[in-house]
């Protein structure tokens, strides 16, 4: 059985780019939401195996999604995609919980390896 990945995300592309990404793969995307209001609700609905989390979305950002996520859930995998470099973004994504952060554009080597890195 396929894990399941929460892909949250505003750009259709990075959807389309990550579903193309994961094709062949152990994992499959579970849902895709374009905010971080949405992604809490599904996540709720769903609790899928890893979410992969843009930090600039409209609404809640990534960091405070993946905050609110991780208080309800605290074993959530949460994976931060973002083309964000600054340090103090990685540390505060790191010191929320989650896993890794992956920087756009993403290759499939550099998705596959993080979402397995989340799963161990």
């Amino acid at each position: 059985m396929k894990k399941q990945v929460l892909v949250v995300d505003d750009s259709r592309m990075m959807e389309l780019q990550i579903c193309k990404l994961l094709e062949g793969s152990d994992f499959e995307m579970a849902a895709y939401c374009e905010n971080g209001e949405d992604a809490i609700a599904r996540y709720e609905e769903l609790q899928p195996d890893v979410v992969t989390m843009d930090i600039i979305m409209p609404g809640i950002d990534g960091l405070e999604t993946a905050k609110i996520i991780l208080e309800e859930h605290p074993d959530a995998r949460i994976i931060m995609i973002s083309s964000l470099v600054y340090d103090d973004t990685i540390n505060e994504a790191h010191d929320i919980g989650a896993k890794t952060f992956l920087y756009k554009p993403i290759t499939r080597e550099n998705l596959l390896q993080a979402l397995n890195e989340a799963l161990a």
